[in-house]
């Protein structure tokens, strides 16, 4: 007998605590960006600042000043490193982990609408990610309705009737044969009869259970009837390896009879004798064994899940002990129907269309699981279906070439789950996601990058080790997780481009300004004004976006680069036009717009900031769309996108108006306002000019990448 951590509890409990929290693909990816910004940004500053003091010295230098010191000069100082400290501020993608819990939070939010309860908050931008998808068939695939429809019973296949006719009922299965099978699932079984107190009586237990019931209590009512006249002895209940539940109850005629039911090629290879029409046990002769065989196939290909169900009598009472295995007689072979859910074939077909690949993983049948697969539409053609125990005998080789295509494994283990996501994780490469609703699917929950527990079926081990819980037990609501976690990721590339834009301008803009001029154009507070519209309202109004229908037309973006070349060819060109502009208007501005005056200066320096801060406003547009020419589109639609734009056209009115002491700022004349917004709004139409350069492929590939990191699946003579 084991104990501690030799139990088969024990082991799960190992395999539970082994490996820590692993980072999330998006995690790994942001932060490589956000060490490299903030790097450039810290260089920025130091440059800056020694730009800044190397000139003011030279100037002091120059006017033989350079021992006379004032307070005057240090407050210049001061105020050189309070600027390099605002560049490196700004630089720094503090907006960053806000747009990403924002994204998140609302994704999680819309989810709980669609039946998904996000247990931990990543989960929905790694299921953006996800290339694979090992699922379980029962109560995911199918509705875990279950229904006998099928029976052998006395060497004959019949189809159940639908509905309680007697006669068709009669006609079904002999009364000899009827007087052993009722005792067999009245007493063979962990699932209980109650009577409400309406006066109906329903079946608490497992679907499976439940189907077995309502066949037997089609013939027979009184369920405790068969209770009564016997005594549970022993009992050995149903598990994941042996496949099979067995009980020892005393015989009325005395001694004690054993019954055993589960998996029907396991059962069947424990018979050597099955019951005929008039209840007698005859010999089962290797023609007849390989008939039956033949019945559970053809059900099973049929989509049924098949059982066998058996018996064998014990003489005297030293063998009550244990309950045997072997020299049983065979009762009947039934065939459950589990009809595979409304809408699941489509939404594997999403999957199949947005590159993930579905593997069903289940412990039924092999040529049942292949039924229901390819009614799911995901065995194909040059697809693999296997055995768990055939699984477990490949060698490493033969694995990394058979898991490729492997669409079906069928009668495994939990270990061999396990053993297959680990393979794919590891070895693969793939972000894969797992479905499981049992205590024993919990290491496999717990070795995926992202865990998904049924709500309705899901033990609460299973739950407490998934990331999501489904809690109508559909496949379809995986499916729309998986649209909101892309969502996710391309909202929160959108922010990263307009970020990244943002910090190029800002950072060049100053540092130039302070090489050519010795002074920068924008001031501490204006930086800082900027930093909000980056980061705090940017992430706002770009993190919130819906998903739309062609983030499920491409190929997850798996664990690639997260900047692709579309957002560096956006953020070069954006950066570029607005570079000139404002370059143009620092050095030559006053003479363009004809500004004159003692206050020229401050004119100027506010004209360029407002100007900056539009080019951001119609830039916050172009980023809604990465690739699209059309970014108006479902814009107006986005309530919390259009306060962030009028809060900001708002707040700079205010900022350049009424607070100018405040921001350095002097208020502009209509002339000066309408040519910041013109310029600004240029930018729109240098997007679609943009847009229209083409990205060459990346490497190892023939395709072009597309704006957010998917590659397009092929179609038409590609496909081919």
């Amino acid at each position: 007998m084991s104990v501690g951590m030799r139990t088969e509890w024990g082991r799960l409990m190992v395999t539970l605590s082994e490996g820590g929290e692993d980072e999330t693909p998006l995690q790994v990816k942001l932060n490589g960006v956000a060490t490299i910004i903030g790097k450039i940004g810290l260089a920025f500053a130091i440059l800056t600042f020694l730009v800044l003091t190397s000139r003011f010295m030279v100037v002091k230098a120059l006017n033989n000043e350079i021992t006379k010191w004032a307070i005057g000069d240090i407050l210049t100082l001061l105020n050189f490193f309070a600027i390099a400290v605002t560049i490196l501020v700004v630089a720094v993608p503090e907006g960053l982990p806000l747009a990403v819990t924002l994204s998140l939070a609302f994704a999680m939010k819309k989810l709980m609408n669609d039946r998904a309860l996000v247990r931990n908050l990543s989960a929905c931008e790694t299921m953006g990610s996800t290339s694979c998808i090992c699922t379980d068939k029962t109560g995911t695939l199918t509705t875990n309705h279950m229904v006998v429809t099928k029976v052998w019973i006395c060497g004959e296949a019949k189809a159940v009737p639908t509905q309680n006719n007697g006669s068709a009922l009669k006609s079904l299965i002999p009364e000899k044969g009827l007087s052993i099978l009722l005792p067999s699932i009245f007493q063979n079984t962990n699932s209980e009869v109650v009577r409400g107190k309406d006066g109906k009586t329903s079946i608490l237990g497992s679907p499976t259970e439940t189907a077995l019931l309502e066949l037997a209590m089609l013939f027979q009512q009184d369920y405790n009837a068969h209770l009564k006249e016997t005594k549970i002895v022993k009992v050995e209940p149903f598990n994941s390896v042996k496949k099979k539940m067995s009980v020892l109850v005393t015989h009325p005629g005395g001694g004690y009879r054993a019954f055993c039911k589960g998996a029907s090629e396991i059962v069947l290879s424990m018979c050597n004798s099955y019951v005929s029409k008039k209840g007698d046990s005859i010999t089962l002769s290797e023609e007849q064994r390989k008939n039956i065989t033949n019945i559970i196939n053809g059900f099973a290909c049929e989509a049924l899940r098949t059982l066998c169900m058996a018996f064998k009598d014990v003489e005297g009472n030293s063998n009550i002990d244990t309950i045997p295995d072997s020299n049983f007689t065979l009762i009947a072979i039934v065939g459950i129907k589990d009809p595979v859910r409304p809408g699941v074939r489509e939404a594997v077909k999403t999957c199949l269309d947005a590159g993930i690949v579905v593997r069903m993983v289940t412990g039924d049948n092999i040529n049942t699981a292949k039924a229901i697969a390819r009614e799911c539409g995901i065995l194909t053609e040059d697809g693999v279906a296997i055995e768990g125990s055939e699984f477990r005998d490949k060698s490493p080789q033969e694995m990394k070439e058979i898991i490729p295509k492997l669409q079906v494994m069928a009668r495994s283990l939990p270990l061999d789950k396990h053993k297959l996501v680990t393979y794919l994780r590891n070895e693969l490469k793939e972000v894969v996601a797992v479905t499981g609703d049992g205590t024993n699917d919990a290491p496999a929950l717990h070795e995926a990058d992202i865990g998904i527990a049924m709500g309705i079926a899901g033990t609460e081990v299973a739950k407490e080790n998934a990331d999501v819980v489904i809690m109508d037990d559909n496949f379809t609501t995986i499916v729309n997780v998986a649209r909101w976690g892309r969502s996710v990721y391309v909202n929160i590339q959108k922010f990263v481009q307009f970020q990244l834009t943002v910090n190029v301008v800002a950072l060049m803009t100053n540092f130039v300004s302070a090489c050519t001029s010795g002074s920068a154009p924008l001031t501490t507070v204006q930086l800082l004004w900027v930093n909000m519209i980056m980061d705090t309202l940017g992430a706002l109004a770009l993190a919130t976006e819906p998903p739309h229908d062609r983030l499920m037309k491409r190929p997850p973006v798996g664990r690639n680069n997260f900047i692709t070349r579309i957002m560096w060819r956006n953020i070069v060109g954006q950066s570029i036009y607005q570079l000139a502009i404002l370059g143009v208007l620092k050095f030559d501005g006053k003479t363009l717009f004809k500004i004159n005056g003692s206050d020229s200066d401050s004119v100027l320096n506010t004209l360029i900031f407002n100007t900056f801060v539009f080019c951001q406003v119609f830039n916050e547009i172009n980023s809604r769309d990465m690739e699209k020419i059309n970014v108006f589109l479902g814009m107006f639609d986005s309530w919390v996108f259009m306060m962030v734009i009028l809060s900001t056209i708002i707040f700079q009115i205010l900022l350049v108006e009424l607070l100018g002491e405040f921001a350095d700022t002097v208020p502009l004349s209509w002339e000066l306002w309408l040519a910041s917004v013109l310029i600004g709004a240029t930018s729109l139409v240098i997007s679609v000019l943009v847009k229209w350069i083409p990205v060459p492929p990346a490497k190892n590939t023939d395709s072009e990448w597309l704006s957010d990191g998917y590659e397009p699946l092929p179609g038409g003579p590609d496909l081919a």
